[in-house]
């Protein structure tokens, strides 16, 4: 018979029945575990579930082992151009983007002081040939005076002192001549200077191509005795460089004459192929990073590239068609063996066969960064594992392996 408890308000079974009762209660918690555990013992021994997988299949195409840089793209030939002479810009003959032709004047500096300059020494230059030629007939006239002498002194005529007189005006005279061919000389050298300068006033073009940039104006006084003043550039667009910089784990892989294929950021769907040209011994050093130049020139017919644009640089290692190819994400290299295993590219991958999954050793080919090409151990169209589904509860597990946490 039940009593009514008094606290909780309920009916619960006299003392003596409630020690049997719970009693009972813990022997079937016990017999529940074992059951349990026994359940547990035989997956541990025999499960043959199939773990949720994501397989992909081997499928066949063509693949491109590169290595892959940043790089600015520059043009191959350009030339600063320059004033020689110091003095005030009078005229820019030309605007970004003309194209000029070899010889052709661009700009011209304000030419007034050389002028005079010119005309100074042209005057002097023409008042020392006058004096030479005043000093030329003297010359004549001592040379008479002097041949007089020597005839009246042979004659008992004319007296020692006489002669000797004479003779040293003529050599007085030859020596004022040589004195005036060197002052004519330096002055005429002066000139020459001075006329070069007047010259330099008027720059031109040195090479074909375009004016990409000026960076003088008009009225602007420039120094040429302390830095060399630079007008304009000039650019040879019809070529251009490709300066890819290349991490030092990968420059042993890139060779002059090598082919390579970039993308710009304005283009990304245009392929510009070229070869490499050039690898820079001396590296850059960006942030701890050491970086190697790379140049590669490319022809520029339609005027697409320009300078400074970004371009990403593909160098190409090797290439095969129709190989058969798999995801990284499914080859596993081998752990053992060292550098011999990797020489013989030697690796594994897990294969669904009738829904059961076999490792499966292979010899892969070249690798991308979205596909590896298998050279033995797969045929087309096998299901290769590539990861274990996120969503996939169950796994089998092997003995030794602990449950999963509850």
């Amino acid at each position: 018979m039940l009593q009514k408890s008094e606290q909780a308000g309920v009916f619960a079974p006299p003392a003596g029945k409630r020690r049997g009762r719970r009693a009972w209660w813990i022997a079937g918690a016990v017999a529940v575990l074992a059951g349990a555990g026994g359940y547990y013992a035989y997956g541990l021994s025999g499960a043959t579930a199939t773990p949720g997988l994501a397989t992909v299949p081997v499928v066949r195409g063509d693949i491109q082992q590169t290595v892959t840089a940043l790089g600015t793209i520059k043009p191959k030939t350009y030339v600063d151009v320059g004033t020689q002479v110091s003095g005030q810009l009078r005229k820019v003959l030309v605007a970004i983007g003309d194209g000029v032709q070899k010889g052709q004047l661009v700009a011209q500096i304000d030419p007034t002081v050389y002028q005079t300059k010119v005309i100074g020494d042209q005057a002097q230059l023409d008042n020392l040939k006058a004096q030479l030629a005043q000093q030329r007939a003297q010359l004549d006239l001592d040379k008479l005076r002097d041949d007089r002498a020597t005839r009246l002194l042979a004659s008992k005529a004319g007296s020692q002192d006489t002669a000797d007189a004479a003779a040293a005006t003529v050599r007085i005279g030859e020596a004022k001549i040589a004195a005036l061919q060197a002052q004519i000389k330096q002055t005429q050298a002066t000139l020459d200077g001075d006329l070069a300068n007047l010259g330099y006033t008027k720059i031109f073009a040195p090479i074909t191509g375009t004016v990409v940039s000026i960076t003088s104006v008009e009225g602007q006084t420039l120094n040429a005795n302390q830095t060399a003043p630079i007008i304009l550039r000039v650019a040879d667009l019809d070529t251009m460089q490709v300066w890819a910089q290349v991490a030092e784990a990968d420059i042993p892989k890139v060779k002059v004459g090598m082919e390579v294929y970039f993308t710009t950021l304005g283009m990304p769907d245009r392929r510009f192929t070229a070869k490499v040209v050039q690898v820079l011994p001396t590296p850059d050093t960006v942030n701890d990073v050491v970086l190697y130049n790379v140049l590669i020139d490319v022809p520029n017919p339609e005027r697409l590239l320009m300078t400074s644009m970004s371009a990403q640089v593909f160098f190409m290692l090797g290439g095969a068609k129709d190989a058969l190819l798999v995801p990284p994400s499914a080859v596993r290299p081998l752990a053992r063996g060292g550098s011999k295993r990797e020489a013989r590219n030697e690796a594994t991958v897990r294969v669904l066969v009738n829904g059961e999954v076999q490792t499966r050793a292979v010899k892969t080919g070249l690798s991308s960064r979205t596909q590896v090409q298998i050279t033995e151990g797969l045929k087309e169209g096998e299901l290769v594992v590539t990861s274990a589904d996120p969503s996939a509860q169950r796994v089998t597990r092997g003995p030794g392996m602990p449950p999963p946490p509850f």
